[in-house]
C-alpha cells in the first residue's frame, strides 16, 4: 500500500517456513524473538515460496527483500526491462507476486469502478480482470486514489480492501478471480482517502479503517469472511496498515495514528498496551528492531518515535522529522528513512542519534525496499535512488529514471523488480507495470 493523503515462476516446493527463515535472516534477531511473518503452524501458507512478494512490504512486511537474489543496479525505459504492460485506470497499490502471477488493484475514476488485475509473471500478459465494485470508489484528495491498498495472498486466495459507497469493504477472490466472499468492515467517512492493506495472520485476515466517525480493526475468517473479532477505533482520520510483530514472547498487532500507538492481541482484539504520543494522521506502516516499535506521521505534527514494546510503552526517543508517507527500514541496529521532502536519513535505533542525512531531491511517497545492504527508494518523479544501508556515511550507488511518476512501492522478488509507474500527463497519462531484471 502506498497512500498519498496530500498532494503506494518458477514454482518452489518450500513451505512458508522458508519465507520465515528468509525474514529472520534479515533481522538482527531470530524469528522466535521477533518476526512479522505469519505463523506457519497451520500450514495455510504452504503455497507461498521464498521467491514471492505476497503482501504489502513483502514476505516479512518490513520492506526486506530476500538478500540472496540478484537484480540490476541500473535500469531505464530501455535498459534491463524484461517486460512492460499498460495498467488501466489509476492506483497507488503495490504489486503482489505469488507463483506465476502478479496482482494489482486499480480504479476507473470516470465511473468509480475498482478492480483486481492478474498478470503473467514471466511475460506481463494480462490473465484476468475482476471488477470488484462497479461504482462508488471513494477519494477526496486529488493525490489519493480509489485503489491504494495492496492485495494480500495466502497462496490460495486473494484479499483486497476498497473504500466504496460510504464503507470499507473486504473481498476474497480465488486465484482465478472468482469472488469467494465479501464483508463490510465499517462505514467510512472519507477525509483524504483510504490506504490500509490487509494482513494475513493464521486463519484470519486483519483489516483496519480509521475515520472521523470512528472506525474499526477486525479479524475476519479467511475462508468465510465471518467476523472473528472487531474493535472500535478512535474517531480520527488515519491511514496506517495493521501489522504483527512477535515481541517479548508474544504476537502483537500494532496500529499507529489517531494520537496513539496501540498493541492488540491478534487472536482476541484485546488491548495489550497503548501510548499517547503518535500524531493523528499516519500513513507509514511501523517497523521494529525487536525491542522498539518505530512510528512516524505528519499531521498535525511531524514525528518519528521509538516506543518500547515490552508493555511499558516507554518512548525511548523521538524527533520532529516529517516521515509521513514512506515507511522506514530497520537493519542491524539502525533505522533508515526517506523523508517526504526527499532527504535520506539514518538513525541509531536504540538512541535516535542521527548518523547521517543526505538530500536526494524531489518528493517521495513510495516506501523504501532493502535488498542485502542496498536501499531502493523511488521518488514521485520516477527516479529510484539506490544507496548503501550503512550507518557510516551516505553512499549513492545509482539513480535510475523510469517513467514520469512513481507512487507505488516496488516489489523485489525472484531476481526481478516489479514497479508501477506513470508515463505522460493529462489525457496522455498511462500507468504501467514494469518488470526489471537481467535479460
Amino acid at each position: 500500500m502506498t497512500f498519498v493523503p496530500f498532494m503506494a515462476r518458477r514454482t518452489l516446493t518450500r513451505s512458508w517456513r522458508a519465507v520465515v527463515a528468509v525474514a529472520s535472516a534479515l533481522h538482527p534477531f531470530t524469528a522466535s524473538e521477533n518476526s512479522a511473518a505469519a505463523d506457519p503452524a497451520d500450514g495455510a501458507f504452504s503455497r507461498i515460496s521464498a521467491r514471492d512478494w505476497p503482501s504489502w512490504r513483502g514476505p516479512a512486511h518490513d520492506g526486506h527483500a530476500a538478500a540472496s537474489q540478484t537484480v540490476p543496479l541500473t535500469w531505464s525505459d530501455t535498459e534491463n526491462v524484461i517486460w512492460s504492460v499498460d495498467v488501466p485506470g489509476r492506483g497507488s497499490s503495490s504489486p503482489t507476486v505469488v507463483g506465476d502471477r502478479v496482482y494489482l488493484t486499480s480504479c476507473d475514476e470516470a465511473v468509480g469502478s475498482q478492480s483486481v488485475y492478474a498478470y503473467e509473471r514471466a511475460s506481463g500478459r494480462l490473465v484476468w480482470t475482476k471488477q470488484v465494485h462497479a461504482t462508488g470508489a471513494m477519494r477526496k484528495n486529488a493525490r489519493s486514489t480509489g485503489a491504494s491498498s495492496s492485495v494480500a495472498c495466502d497462496g490460495e486466495r486473494l484479499f483486497v480492501a476498497f473504500p466504496t459507497s460510504g464503507a470499507v469493504v473486504i473481498t476474497a477472490l480465488s486465484l482465478a478471480g472468482e469472488q469467494l466472499w465479501q464483508t463490510m468492515l465499517c462505514k467510512y467517512l472519507i477525509h483524504q482517502g483510504y490506504g490500509a492493506s490487509p494482513f494475513l495472520y493464521k486463519d484470519t485476515v486483519l483489516v483496519a479503517a480509521d475515520h472521523k466517525g470512528g472506525g474499526a480493526v477486525a479479524a475476519l475468517d479467511r475462508s468465510t469472511g465471518n467476523v472473528v473479532w472487531k474493535k472500535p477505533r478512535p474517531p480520527f482520520p488515519n491511514y496506517s496498515s495493521p501489522i504483527i510483530f512477535r515481541l517479548f514472547g508474544r504476537d502483537q498487532l500494532i496500529l499507529t495514528g489517531c494520537d496513539k500507538v496501540i498493541s492488540y492481541d491478534p487472536t482476541t482484539g484485546d488491548t495489550l498496551w497503548e501510548r499517547e504520543g503518535a500524531t493523528t494522521e499516519c500513513v507509514t506502516t511501523p517497523v521494529t528492531d525487536g525491542e522498539r516499535v518505530f512510528t512516524s506521521g505528519g499531521y498535525p505534527k511531524n514525528h518519528v518515535s521509538a516506543v518500547r514494546a515490552d508493555g511499558s510503552a516507554t518512548i525511548d526517543w523521538e524527533n520532529g522529522e516529517r516521515e509521513y508517507v514512506p515507511s522506514m527500514i530497520v537493519r542491524d541496529g539502525h533505522l533508515y528513512g526517506v523523508l517526504d521532502a526527499g532527504i535520506a536519513v539514518c538513525w541509531d535505533s536504540a538512541t535516535g542519534k542521527e548518523r547521517w542525512k543526505h538530500r536526494l531531491g524531489g518528493n517521495f511517497s513510495a516506501s523504501a525496499v532493502l535488498l542485502g545492504d542496498r536501499i531502493y527508494a523511488a521518488s514521485e518523479a520516477g527516479e529510484t535512488h539506490v544507496f548503501r544501508a550503512s550507518p557510516e556515511r551516505f553512499e549513492s550507488l545509482a539513480v535510475n529514471k523510469l517513467g514520469d511518476e512513481a507512487w507505488a512501492t516496488p516489489a523485489i522478488c525472484g531476481d526481478r523488480i516489479l514497479m508501477r509507474v506513470v508515463t505522460g500527463t493529462g489525457d496522455m497519462r498511462q500507468e504501467k507495470l514494469v518488470c526489471i531484471g537481467t535479460p
